[in-house]
C-alpha cells in the first residue's frame, strides 16, 4: 500500500500549519536575486581565488562552487552519502577542498580535477567545523566534532597530530573554530573554539604540543587573581566566531542562540564591547568597516550601523533559517545561504541600502492601505452584503 508524504495528510498543529503556509507563500519571492538549489545549504566560505565565487556545503552530500555573478553552479565535489556541514580551501596554493561531514569523516578533493583525495578518520560523531592552518611549516586541517573533540591533522600524511578536549571533559558539540592571527606566529597558532554550551575556549597549538589556554584575570580586591578557563559572555550556544577589526587590534565577534551577536574586545580581555540583539538564534555574523550583518533562524538578514549600534535595515527574502554569510566584492555586498536552498545577494553600499529602505517603506505603506480596505470590507458578512444589495435593487 502506498503512503503519502504530503504533510497536509497528517495531523499538524495550528502553529505548524501557519508556519508552513507562510513559508509556502514566501518561497516564490525574488528578493536578493536568488540562486535556487535542490538541497539545504549548511555553510559557506569565500573562494580565495575569485571575488565573485563561494563554496557551499550541502545536505545532499556535496560541496559546490557557485559563481554569484554568472550564476554558474556546475562545479560540484561529490562522494559523501551524508550531509556536508562545513567547507574550507587549503593545501599548497589552495589546491585542496576540504569538507566536514555527518559520516564523521573529513573529505578532501583536488580543487581543479574534483577527484576525491584523502579522507581523515578519527571523530566518533558528526564533524561540525573545519579550517585550514599552516603550523611550523606544515599544512594542517583542524576539525571540531559533535563528539566535543578538536583534532589537528597533517594534510600531507593524514596523520592526526593532536586531539584536544576541554579539561572538564564536558560533552558539548563543537560549533565553530577561528584562528587568532594577531597572537599566532609561524611556529604556533592560537585557536578559538565555540560549542553547544556558552563557553568560548582558547588553545595553543604547535607541531610538538597542544593545550588549552587558561587566562589570569583581575579578581575583586578581597581575592587573589583568578584563573578564567573560558570566555563566558553568552547565555547559551555560540554558533559563529570571527576575528575582525584593525590588523593590530582585531576583536572577536560572536553569534549565539541567545539571540545576540557580540563584539568581544581584545583590549578588555575579551569582555563584551557591543551587543546586537538580533531577536532569535543568530547563526552568522560578518563585519565591514561600516556595517555589522547578522542572520539566523528568523530568516532575516539585518544590517547594523557599526558606529552607533543601531539597526539600519532588514533584508527579507529567505523563508527558512539562514545558515551562513560571506562578504563579496570588497564589502560591496553580502551573500546569505539558507536551508531553504537559496543563495541571495544583498547590497551594502549606501545607494543600494537607501533604495532597499525606500522599497521596504513603500511595501509597508501598501500593506497598511490593504489592511484598511479589508477592515472596511469585513464590516458586513457575505449574507448581509447580499441582503443589502437586494434592498438597493428594490429601491
Amino acid at each position: 500500500m502506498s503512503r503519502s508524504t504530503d504533510p497536509g495528510h497528517f495531523f499538524q498543529t495550528d502553529a505548524f500549519e501557519s508556519t508552513r503556509a507562510r513559508r509556502a507563500a514566501k518561497s516564490g519571492n525574488k528578493n536578493g536575486n536568488p540562486i535556487v538549489l535542490q538541497s539545504k545549504i549548511l555553510s559557506v566560505t569565500s573562494d580565495p581565488f575569485s571575488s565573485s565565487s563561494i563554496y557551499i556545503a550541502e545536505s545532499a552530500g556535496c560541496v559546490r562552487k557557485v559563481n554569484v555573478e554568472t550564476r554558474d553552479t556546475k562545479t560540484v565535489y561529490r562522494g559523501p552519502a551524508a550531509p556536508v556541514t562545513s567547507v574550507a580551501i587549503g593545501g599548497h596554493a589552495g589546491a585542496i577542498v576540504f569538507a566536514g561531514c555527518w559520516d564523521k569523516d573529513i573529505w578532501s578533493w583536488d580543487r581543479e580535477s574534483r577527484a576525491v583525495d584523502r579522507k581523515y578518520k578519527g571523530h566518533s560523531d558528526f564533524v561540525k567545523a573545519i579550517l585550514f592552518a599552516r603550523i611550523g611549516g606544515k599544512d594542517c586541517i583542524i576539525s571540531g566534532g559533535a563528539d566535543s573533540k578538536i583534532m589537528v591533522w597533517d594534510t600531507a600524511t593524514g596523520e592526526r597530530l593532536h586531539t584536544l578536549r576541554d579539561k572538564s571533559d564536558t560533552m558539548m558539540a563543537l560549533q565553530d573554530l577561528a584562528i587568532d592571527l594577531e597572537d599566532s606566529n609561524a611556529d604556533e597558532i592560537i585557536l578559538v573554539s565555540s560549542s553547544s554550551d556558552p563557553h568560548i575556549r582558547r588553545w595553543r597549538i604547535s607541531l610538538a604540543s597542544a593545550s588549552q589556554i587558561l587566562d589570569t584575570v583581575e579578581a575583586p580586591a578581597a581575592q587573589n587573581n583568578a584563573v578564567r578557563d573560558t570566555i563566558l559572555e553568552h547565555e547559551t550556544s555560540v554558533y559563529k566566531l570571527l576575528f575582525s577589526g584593525d590588523d593590530e587590534d582585531s576583536d572577536l565577534w560572536t553569534a549565539s542562540a541567545d539571540g545576540t551577536a557580540k563584539c568581544l574586545s581584545r583590549a578588555k580581555n575579551w569582555n563584551t564591547e557591543e551587543t546586537y540583539t538580533h531577536g532569535d538564534y543568530v547563526r552568522a555574523v560578518v563585519v565591514t568597516s561600516q556595517w555589522v550583518i547578522t542572520a539566523g533562524r528568523d530568516e532575516d538578514v539585518k544590517i547594523w550601523d557599526k558606529s552607533t549600534g543601531k539597526l539600519w535595515h532588514i533584508y527579507e527574502g529567505h523563508y527558512e533559517e539562514v545558515t551562513g554569510l560571506v562578504l563579496l566584492g570588497g564589502e560591496k555586498s553580502v551573500v546569505s545561504v539558507s536551508i531553504d536552498g537559496t543563495i541571495r545577494t544583498w547590497g551594502l553600499e549606501r545607494a543600494a541600502l537607501e533604495k532597499a529602505i525606500k522599497e521596504r517603506e513603500d511595501k509597508m505603506k501598501g500593506k497598511v492601505k490593504e489592511e484598511k480596505v479589508q477592515v472596511k470590507k469585513s464590516l458586513l458578512t457575505e449574507e448581509e452584503e447580499a441582503e443589502l444589495a437586494e434592498l438597493m435593487d428594490e429601491d
